[in-house]
């Protein structure tokens, strides 16, 4: 069984969050060492209170980690960060050499805002993907988004290259709250594009974005390139998607 790392905030409806990558990882037999960086109050319908973890505490939860006498997580899976401060602190702890999927959780899908563009700055350099939904590239990048219109790719290009020209590896921009019968996610890196498209199935679901970018980690985790890793959590997705929790 593969070992990710995953650092996220926690979620009191279960819906996002550590219990939703606890639970996806699992299903696809990884098991998880968690390091929380925030505690919410959450409902399905409201994101009532949020309490951020101190930088210092977040380190050590990564040091015990990666306690040298254990095993070495393989790939590592970044959600809700809380604090600029908390950033630079996972910039300093977390090692080299291990992917890191970043899912950019700007607010949360039962309404409320998580983290501002600032804290992701000193963490771009370091990631291996990044996966934001349209909404989110378009904030990434200054520009503004209407859900109501249908996706443009000439436009998702355009937020690629400026979110790749911050230094991260590969950005994934997910087409999931998107229009049309079809949901693709466009990954692009400095040199290929790769689309991956699935029926767009008419379920309203917390925690899609945690769940996919933990499914990505895992996919990593287990030795499938970038690439690979795309098409199968796609798939996984789209398969929880269509199941009843």
């Amino acid at each position: 069984m593969s070992r990710i790392l995953v650092v996220a905030g926690t979620d009191s409806s279960g819906g996002a969050g550590l219990s939703r990558d606890i639970a996806m990882a699992q299903s696809l037999n990884c098991s998880v060492s968690p390091v929380v960086t925030s505690v919410t109050v959450q409902t399905n319908q409201a994101l009532i209170a949020s309490h951020a973890i101190p930088p210092k505490i977040i380190a050590a939860q990564i040091k015990a980690a990666f306690d040298p006498a254990g095993q070495i997580p393989k790939a590592i899976k970044i959600g809700m960060i809380g604090t600029p401060e908390a950033a630079k602190s996972l910039a300093r702890s977390l090692p080299t050499g291990v992917p890191i999927v970043l899912d950019p959780v700007l607010k949360s899908s039962s309404g409320g805002a998580l983290m501002s563009l600032e804290t992701l700055a000193p963490l771009l350099p370091m990631v291996t993907l990044l996966t934001p939904n349209l909404e989110e590239s378009a904030r990434l990048c200054g520009t503004c988004y209407s859900p109501e219109d249908p996706p443009d790719f000439t436009v998702i290009e355009l937020q690629a290259q400026r979110i790749l020209d911050r230094g991260v590896a590969a950005v994934l921009i997910k087409g999931g709250h998107g229009k049309g019968a079809r949901s693709t996610d466009h990954l692009f890196t400095t040199k290929t594009h790769r689309a991956f498209t699935a029926p767009r199935l008419a379920i309203n679901k917390r925690g899609t974005g945690c769940s996919l970018a933990t499914a990505l980690a895992c996919a990593l985790a287990q030795g499938k390139s970038l690439e690979e890793a795309c098409g199968t959590a796609k798939s996984q997705l789209t398969q929880w998607l269509g199941t009843v929790d």
